[in-house]
């Protein structure tokens, strides 16, 4: 008999802004695989509004996992977001070691920066800390700026790159562990690229009308229907394409009701229309 898939979600749950786990929850629902929630912290509002309220929930999480080890859950993916602590990637690995089973898919967001620069949070030993983390990956989704402090390589100027480019730091991100890689949101003027490279495979683009403006839990979206496509049994580039679709109708219907951008993605008028 045939199995719901499971997705273990290593990510912040936040209250209000449609980010993390409040977004990847619903989608990865609607797509038919049951999402299993591991908060890395509990916000009221993610970091973009003026004030928040903070719970970090890194001395809560062993305890939450040695639960679902007694209960003998398994998890056919897991996918990890936004990490603001060495300890966290620490529990993160020790999670993958007891979970991970054969084909178990580990799915890895490195939240770490955007537009070439790191957030607020990161540090050196952070960043070495997410490269030590990529050995374990099956698939990553980092943005330019991320693949580039992956690499600890510099920043191209103003974000430009070629497909040379892209091939030799999507290889070089591969050697590290994951096999499947998404370099996501490239500019390539009034459209948006995703860079997928697969071992073993010719490299493809998948690109977008660029809609509006950077939002709020966008990539949280992304990483989240890529994650239960591929978990269920979905190409790589399907999934991106699934993901770039959905987002895309997603940003016009927000921009439509001119949300400010910390609201995120007014995504639940289409969730019907994800399968």
């Amino acid at each position: 008999m045939e199995q719901q898939k499971k997705i273990a979600l290593i990510n912040d749950i936040t209250g209000f802004g449609r980010c993390s786990i409040a977004v990847e929850l619903p989608l990865i629902s609607a797509l038919k695989v049951q999402a299993c929630p591991l908060p890395t912290a509990i916000l009221s509002v993610h970091t973009g509004f003026p004030t928040y309220f903070i719970d970090d929930y890194t001395d809560r999480m062993k305890d939450y996992i040695a639960s679902w080890k007694k209960n003998g859950l398994t998890f056919d993916g897991i996918s990890t977001g936004f990490m603001n602590s060495l300890e966290q990637i620490d529990i993160v690995i020790d999670f993958i070691h007891q979970f991970k089973q054969p084909d178990t898919i580990v799915i890895v967001d490195p939240v770490m920066g955007d537009y070439g620069k790191l957030y607020a949070s990161y540090t050196e030993k952070l960043c070495a800390e997410m490269r030590r983390l990529m050995q374990y990956a099956d698939v990553i989704t980092p943005n330019l700026t991320e693949a580039c402090q992956l690499l600890g390589i510099p920043y191209p100027e103003k974000g430009h790159t070629d497909r040379a480019y892209l091939e030799d730091i999507a290889g070089r991100l591969a050697a590290m562990g994951p096999g499947q890689i998404v370099i996501t949101g490239l500019a390539d003027g009034d459209h948006i690229d995703n860079y997928i490279y697969e071992t073993g495979k010719e490299p493809d683009i998948v690109s977008v009308k660029k809609i509006g403006h950077d939002r709020s839990g966008t990539g949280d979206a992304f990483a989240a229907i890529v994650s239960a496509s591929v978990v269920r049994g979905d190409s790589l580039k399907d999934a991106v394409v699934r993901a770039t679709d959905f987002i895309s109708r997603t940003l016009v219907y927000t921009e439509q009701l001119g949300l400010p951008t910390n609201r995120g993605l007014a995504f639940e008028q289409f969730l019907t229309e994800l399968h």
